[in-house]
């Protein structure tokens, strides 16, 4: 069988799997928080005809070898955590990290859970969470009643209390960072899990540490630039109908082969 059937195929396949990845950042263009994806590609194994430096029957030796390459294979989906525009919403509960870092949330089995989407509310007692009901970690309650409430670049929460007029400060909202945010496992609900590969997380206040600060009145949006992922997806149609050509070139010359008795 032609080698090059299977070769073209496994490009086919991977083209497909670049297709995949594109259309789930476009579908995501409008996704607070959302951080694009990226395929990576790896050549498959060669099979060598002959080793370069390979001697001949005279005592030469070749100067190059004879390997024919057996096709590509998806080797990673990397996520790409460079900023999002961000947008101005006049809610005091949104709020945005500028630099590096993420919010943890505390998910139903009690594990910590990580994200840039900070659209926050105040739930039934005042306490700041997601839009699926998980809990800001460290817990941030806003008291019942309460006016003026400002979150600074360093995370401290201040409100002015019913018959007061000096703000007080009520608690200081933290944020982390890893070592390497792309090993993070995305589990759905704009969260991030962690991983052997993310390293250990580092938690304290925003504008210590190498950590971001907090914009408040302010979303970060998707960083997915619409333009690039329809140039990507043009690539990947092309490298995809190229390999399919292949395909039918390999089967017109098997054709002739065995046409040849005829």
């Amino acid at each position: 069988m032609m080698r090059g059937l299977w070769t073209a195929a496994s490009g086919m396949t991977a083209q497909q799997t670049n297709l995949d990845i594109i259309a789930n950042n476009l579908a995501n263009v409008n996704t607070a928080g959302f951080k694009k994806s990226r395929a990576d590609f790896q050549d498959l194994v060669y099979q060598t005809m002959w080793a370069a430096g390979s001697a001949t029957g005279d005592g030469a030796k070749v100067p190059t070898g004879l390997q024919i390459g057996l096709g590509v294979r998806p080797a990673a989906v990397q996520k790409v955590f460079t900023p999002g525009s961000f947008s101005r919403t006049g809610n005091p509960f949104d709020l945005a990290i500028e630099g590096d870092g993420f919010f943890s949330v505390t998910t139903p089995d009690g594990t910590l859970a990580y994200t840039r989407d900070g659209a926050f509310k105040p739930d039934d007692t005042g306490r700041l969470v997601n839009s699926d009901g998980y809990v800001l970690s460290p817990e941030v309650t806003i008291p019942a009643g309460a006016t003026n409430i400002t979150v600074g670049p360093d995370g401290t929460v201040t409100v002015t209390m019913p018959g007061q007029t000096d703000p007080v400060q009520v608690t200081r909202i933290q944020v982390t960072r890893f070592p390497n945010p792309a090993g993070l496992s995305s589990i759905g609900h704009n969260l991030y899990a962690p991983s052997g590969a993310s390293g250990t997380p580092m938690t304290g206040d925003p504008g210590t540490q190498g950590l971001g600060t907090i914009a408040q009145n302010t979303l970060e949006m998707s960083n997915v630039a619409v333009v690039e992922e329809m140039v990507n997806m043009i690539v990947a149609q092309r490298a995809y109908e190229t390999n399919s050509k292949a395909i039918q070139a390999a089967d017109d010359m098997l054709q002739m082969a065995n046409q040849l008795r005829r």
